[in-house]
């Protein structure tokens, strides 16, 4: 199950980068990659797991499917968790920049308008 996560995930990260321009602009290249990577890495965990196992490869039991699933989940999340850091560290428009800008140079931001020059 995690392989097929995995691999589902990175053809719809592929897909996705390679129809949309902004896409690309977002840096889902790094995301699509760490999913193919991680692709790699449990395609050959399977492999080796079958060299092992042999045809009981093929018939797990419910907890390892379970278990499977969630671990596959984990490693999606934990992907879009690392790639959204990486966007917020790279900042590429400025966007995390210029608010913490505005809201160092206006204490009262965030405030409401409690001194506000109404005359």
């Amino acid at each position: 199950m995690t392989l097929l996560i995995t691999v589902f995930a990175a053809v719809i990260t592929t897909i996705v980068w390679y129809s949309n321009e902004k896409a690309r602009e977002l840096k889902i290249g790094t995301l699509m990659l760490t999913y193919w990577g991680a692709s790699l890495m449990w395609l050959v965990d399977a492999v080796t797991e079958y060299i092992e196992a042999g045809a009981d490869f093929f018939i797990p039991e419910a907890a390892d499917m379970i278990n499977d699933t969630f671990l596959g989940l984990s490693v999606v999340a934990l992907g879009l968790v690392v790639w959204t850091i990486a966007m917020v560290v790279r900042d590429s428009d400025h966007v995390v920049r210029n608010s913490l800008i505005k809201t160092a140079g206006n204490p009262n931001s965030g405030r409401g308008n409690e001194n506000s020059n109404n005359k």
